[in-house]
């Protein structure tokens, strides 16, 4: 009988590396230009998915990426998701996190871009900012300054 936990098992089974989180918008365009002005992503590639039908784009800022959709006629974000704490009482993806070294330093940045910011909190546990993209999808930046010790 192994000691093995189920947690190891799937680790030694299965590598991973994150590789996306997708987003529906309602303009392409308007969002890529937005990821590039707001938050540095570059445009990957951009492509069709006929059979949704959608128009689709990944940008990748280093190691990191987002899938855009646009979909004709699909239906926009209901008020309920536009905001943290309202958004986790429905089930389902939640928002897509970064790390950050500083977040007062990130909300200064974010306030010069004109972004859509939800919030900017510290926490016993924490502090993090809340924005919203140009189509209302929450992005959090998480304060973690230990990732950036020796770079």
């Amino acid at each position: 009988m192994s000691n093995e936990s189920p947690a190891s098992a799937a680790v030694a089974a299965l590598p991973l590396k994150h590789h996306h989180g997708a987003m529906s918008v309602p303009s392409l365009d308007a969002a890529i230009a937005w990821y590039a002005r707001v938050l540095g992503f570059e445009l990957e590639v951009r492509f069709p998915i006929p059979a949704i039908p959608a128009d689709v784009a990944m940008l990748r800022r280093g190691p990191m990426r987002i899938e855009l959709f646009e979909v004709p006629n699909a239906n926009p974000l209901p008020p309920e998701r536009l905001e943290p704490n309202s958004d986790n009482r429905t089930h389902g993806n939640k928002h897509v996190a970064f790390a950050v070294p500083d977040v007062d330093a990130a909300a200064k940045h974010l306030r010069a871009q004109d972004a859509d910011i939800v919030w900017v909190k510290r926490f016993p546990w924490g502090a993090n900012v809340f924005l919203r993209d140009v189509a209302g999808n929450l992005i959090e930046l998480v304060e973690q300054p230990d990732l950036w010790h020796g770079d």
